[in-house]
């Protein structure tokens, strides 16, 4: 039986493929301890959630210097990393352009289809959750965004992931199974870490 990815969630229930990560959220970014951070990266698979938020948390400059700070350390580690976006696509996309990451992940997307364009064309992956069914522009995106490239996530909602899939699979017009097996085979491709032996799309 083929597992569940839930590439960014806040209720961990053990019951899918749960990412392990550590990062500063930009609402904390007043907070950042570079130190405290990188201490915690040997334990984890990616850094995150960080990035950029214009309409809630500290000020933007202060946003800006903890992104800056914990995308070197990605680099340095070799982290991939999940991404919070939200108003700041523009200005978080000029902060990745001078990185060079292992992966890039948003997480909780809600864009335009012209935004998803702009990131899938960079190599990056886009997750979809509740949040992002809600919005038709980010639907549209989803629809349009490759499989190789698409992750799905519960987030802070206690909807299960099963109905997570469940809808995305009904706006694709695709099987549960079919994205079962993309979302795998991302999994093990930017993680590295085979965990099937089915998930050969």
């Amino acid at each position: 039986m083929l597992p569940y990815v839930d590439i960014h969630t806040h209720h961990p229930t053990g019951q899918a493929i749960e990412l392990r990560t550590a990062g500063i959220h930009p609402w904390e970014a007043g907070e950042f301890d570079a130190a405290a951070l990188e201490a915690q990266l040997g334990r984890v698979q990616a850094l995150g959630e960080t990035g950029l938020d214009r309409v809630r948390g500290p000020e933007a400059e202060l946003q800006l210097r903890a992104f800056r700070a914990q995308l070197e350390l990605a680099r340095k580690h070799r982290l991939p990393v999940v991404l919070h976006c939200v108003k700041a696509f523009e200005p978080l996309m000029r902060e990745l352009a001078a990185v060079p990451l292992r992966a890039v992940i948003f997480h909780g997307f809600i864009g335009s289809r012209q935004q998803a364009a702009e990131a899938l064309k960079r190599g990056y992956c886009l997750s979809y959750g509740v949040r992002s069914f809600a919005s038709p522009r980010s639907v549209e995106a989803l629809r349009a965004t490759p499989a190789d490239r698409l992750f799905l996530e519960t987030d802070d909602q206690k909807t299960p992931i099963e109905e997570v899939y469940a809808r995305a699979a009904e706006l694709r017009e695709e099987s549960v199974e079919r994205l079962q097996r993309c979302t795998l085979a991302n999994y093990e491709r930017i993680f590295g870490e085979p965990l099937s032996d089915e998930s050969t799309l």
